[in-house]
């Protein structure tokens, strides 16, 4: 099984970024996490951040045939860009929303997710541990999927 991990703009400025709202915690030590979760369950992963949309969406059309779930943060993106979820509900690979923050306690332009009409699911609030729930939930999606 394979994952694409995507994380959108500003991400690589995790630990360093508002902490009162997105954490202490990196993007590294995020990633490390994840790997260590993965080794475990067997899983391969693959991680992209880019702060650029059209890099997001070249690898979500790169995934096809290769990848068998997203987990997706796309950040700031996520209120705005009808080409990443055109991306997203294109490729017909199963994909995980997650925030970092509780996007529904933000300002009212957060509170609503044009990609996560074409996700299998949202996960947010719970800081990078709703990472580790999205990669359970993926995995578990996955491995139904014939």
């Amino acid at each position: 099984m394979r994952i694409l991990v995507v994380n959108g703009p500003n991400m690589q400025l995790l630990g360093k970024r508002e902490p009162d709202v997105y954490g202490v915690e990196t993007l590294e030590t995020l990633e490390n996490t994840l790997r260590s979760l993965a080794d475990e369950a067997g899983v391969e992963l693959e991680f992209l951040q880019s702060n650029h949309e059209g890099d997001i969406v070249d690898a979500i059309g790169a995934a096809v045939e290769r990848i068998d779930g997203v987990i997706i943060n796309p950040a700031a993106y996520t209120h705005t860009s009808v080409a990443i979820r055109d991306a997203l509900k294109s490729v017909d690979i199963p994909a995980v929303e997650v925030h970092v923050s509780n996007i529904s306690e933000r300002e009212d332009f957060r509170h609503a997710s044009l990609t996560a009409p074409v996700c299998v699911g949202q996960i947010c609030g719970f800081g990078l541990f709703g990472y580790e729930l999205a990669f359970q939930a993926i995995t578990r999606i996955c491995s139904q999927t014939p």
